[in-house]
């Protein structure tokens, strides 16, 4: 299924498939990973430290082109924390209208959990090539002005971190460096962990759980349009693809900014508990 969960020991080595891997760093790549697959690195590569932004279009080019990847082949993604940074290096190339990505079911501990399936620690030899996006897609991304513009009850606003972080029990995950001067949640918002969405194995529930979950329990109408939010915006990247992909809602809008920024923005609103 085109832009669906993808999983397939049959698929390595394919001249039109090009395997990623992003995790937070590249230290589990390096310890071994699916042959043919390159590999990146989220907090160096996929951001602008400098802008505290995404990639731009030119840096997004040159790390496509500069590991083979070209606009026609199929881009299959995976990584590592249940897919978090693979679900956000698929957000980022479809941001960048890339045709056909897909994301590997289950993700990097599924495919070291299953028997017969190969590792590498030799990167791949890939021939650089020239990339050029489509353009930006702004519609998948959801800026400041949009988040205070949901909370006037016409969009669904989904909180997937974890229900310590939401109640404001905590502001950050224990070890985590990216935080907030409160804690608490967007007014408005709905409560429904990433986690939920899935498997004991990393996999995605199937589509009659995931509708019962988001639409009947959590109360997320789908027609309504819908921004999903964590902390830093990988936690919700792989919300917005359950949420798009895997139960066709549209109009879904990661908020990458997160609680990061609205959590120390100034003389806003928000809730606690």
């Amino acid at each position: 299924m085109s832009d669906g969960p993808y999983s397939s020991k049959a698929n390595l080595g394919r001249a039109e498939i090009r395997l990623v891997e992003v995790d937070v760093d590249t230290k589990a790549y390096q310890a071994g990973h699916i042959p043919g697959a390159v590999g990146f690195n989220w907090q160096t590569q996929l951001q602008d430290s400098v802008r505290r932004d995404i990639l731009d279009q030119a840096g997004f080019e040159r790390l496509a082109g500069g590991t083979g990847i070209l606009p026609e082949h199929t881009v299959v993604l995976y990584g590592d924390h249940n897919n978090w940074f693979g679900a956000y290096g698929f957000w980022l190339f479809k941001l960048y209208g890339h045709k056909d990505v897909r994301l590997m079911n289950g993700g990097r501990v599924k495919w070291l959990n299953e028997p017969d399936k190969p590792l590498t620690t030799e990167p791949p030899r890939m021939t650089p090539v020239h990339y050029k996006a489509n353009g930006l897609r702004p519609e998948l991304r959801a800026m400041l002005p949009q988040v205070f513009e949901a909370q006037k009850g016409k969009w669904n606003l989904v909180d997937v971190r974890s229900p310590d972080e939401f109640t404001g029990k905590v502001i950050a995950p224990a070890g985590m460096t990216e935080t907030a001067q409160r804690g608490g949640h967007i007014p408005g918002a709905k409560s429904i962990p990433w986690s939920m969405a899935i498997n004991p194995d990393g996999t995605f529930k199937s589509a009659d759980e995931l509708r019962r979950l988001y639409l009947e329990q959590k109360g997320v109408d789908p027609n309504q349009d819908t921004i999903a939010y964590c902390r830093i915006g990988e936690r919700s990247s792989h919300t917005w693809f359950v949420l798009t992909y895997l139960l066709g809602l549209k109009n879904v809008k990661n908020y990458d900014g997160s609680w990061t920024e609205y959590g120390n923005l100034v003389g806003v609103p928000i809730e606690k508990g």
